[in-house]
């Protein structure tokens, strides 16, 4: 089993379903380390793009929230951050940096994102946390599910590819989730995990590893 690419992963997109980052030829999770740099210049070329009533924390970079966003009350976004089309953003959620928000993706209530992207179309929308990690088309995160993205002991994250464990290069690595992927309430996914396109997780399910598309884990 070999790591899987971007296109494996994410076979629909293309430039008409608005600005995504561009992912490195190689393993999926170097998007990751070059995620900072890519969210920067995006920035630079698109400007901040505030709106009164949202908190927003500017400090450290620009946010840009698209014109046909609907941002609920008692939001809180920090820089740098992007948040494209038609995007929702629920009441009480956490936006923090370099949170890039794809076209009609959604962040609900007490949903928490950082260093991470949500690729058009999918849904952190109940209580989750989402860290370090990448959301395809049309991924939905079930109740409380958490994407962890770092070890206990603070080490280097490792992937499980063809049962043997492989260094990721990365201290914080959260799931990088094919289009489609469906996690039932309460799951968890251990730093490193990669789901193939389709998955489904059981609810309060822990996952570890790489898995193919189509799978049902739990």
């Amino acid at each position: 089993m070999s790591a899987p690419s971007a296109e494996d992963l994410w076979p629909s997109l293309d430039e008409s379903l608005g600005r995504q980052p561009c992912f490195p030829s190689g393993p999926v999770w170097s998007i990751l380390p070059t995620l900072k740099g890519q969210m920067s210049d995006m920035l630079e070329d698109v400007g901040s793009l505030e709106r009164e009533g949202v908190h927003i924390d500017s400090s450290k970079g620009p946010v840009h929230i698209h014109h046909s966003a609907k941002i609920e009350s008692a939001v809180h976004i920090i820089g740098p951050a992007y948040i494209g089309a038609d995007v929702t953003i629920r009441h009480g959620a956490y936006i923090r940096e370099y949170s890039w928000i794809c076209d009609n993706a959604l962040v609900g209530h007490a949903s928490e994102t950082k260093h991470s992207v949500l690729l058009p179309g999918a849904k952190a929308p109940h209580f989750n946390y989402v860290g370090d990690s990448v959301l395809g088309p049309n991924v939905n995160l079930g109740a409380g599910v958490k994407l962890s993205n770092l070890r206990n002991d603070g080490g280097e994250v490792h992937v499980i590819l063809g049962g043997e464990r492989v260094a990721s290069g990365l201290r914080k690595f959260g799931a990088i989730l094919g289009e489609g992927v469906q996690l039932g309430c309460n799951a968890v996914t251990n730093p490193g995990v990669v789901l193939g396109m389709g998955c489904t997780v059981m609810p309060n399910t822990t996952v570890t590893g790489i898995f193919e598309s189509d799978s049902k884990i739990g």
